[in-house]
């Protein structure tokens, strides 16, 4: 009997044992969240976001000037939109150049309006004009971060022509990355994704 409970001691784990175990584990969680990258997988989720945001932007505008006859786009042609509420901190430099002496940037709209579809949103565009049972956005869509870096810019001309841009902020989707979107979207700025009907705005 006595043999027996001295055996069962003999088989449990030493704290040295423990400790290469906790150590083992640690070097192997710290190695997974390296590869796994956390914060660029959340950026890389935003600038999907983005991606799909001017995309939606893009059709509804679209749609808008078929249904209008090409109505005016915006109430001024040397202004830059942008989807932040106060515009501090943009450089009228991610606008895009637009008449000689660049472009002034106009972020007026109110908390509680920018994101509206009546014109009074931060795209001064009145989507409600559009001869439809209802209107193709529900609210204007504004960047998952919308701070004075990462904002989603909107410009247009008299003739109806337009571009909106978004700056990407993951490797994967940002200059160089293996989507690049910023040098490849045939725009004239290589900092910012460029959709539109004008891509030199």
């Amino acid at each position: 009997m006595e043999a027996q409970r001295k055996n069962k001691l003999e088989k449990g784990f030493t704290l040295i044992e423990l400790l290469v175990v906790i150590a083992i584990l640690a070097v192997l969680a710290t190695a997974v969240v390296l590869v796994i990258n956390p914060a660029e997988l959340l950026a890389q989720g935003r600038d999907s976001t983005r991606i799909s945001d001017l995309s939606t932007l893009k059709t509804a505008i679209s749609l808008y000037l078929a249904d209008t006859g090409g109505a005016a786009l915006a109430p001024s042609y040397t202004t830059c939109y942008i989807s932040t509420i106060s515009g501090t901190g943009t450089s009228t430099a991610k606008c895009g150049v637009f008449v000689s002496g660049g472009i002034a940037v106009n972020s007026s709209t109110t908390a509680a309006n920018y994101k509206k579809i009546d014109g009074n949103g931060w795209i001064p565009i009145n989507f409600y004009q559009i001869n439809s049972a209802r209107p193709p956005l529900s609210t204007l869509p504004s960047d998952p971060s919308n701070t004075s870096t990462y904002y989603y810019s909107f410009v247009a001309t008299s003739t109806g022509a337009y571009e909106l841009d978004a700056f990407m902020e993951s490797k994967k989707y940002g200059k160089g990355g293996s989507k690049d979107m910023v040098q490849n979207d045939g725009g004239d700025n290589s900092n910012a994704y460029e959709i539109g009907s004008m891509l030199t705005l």
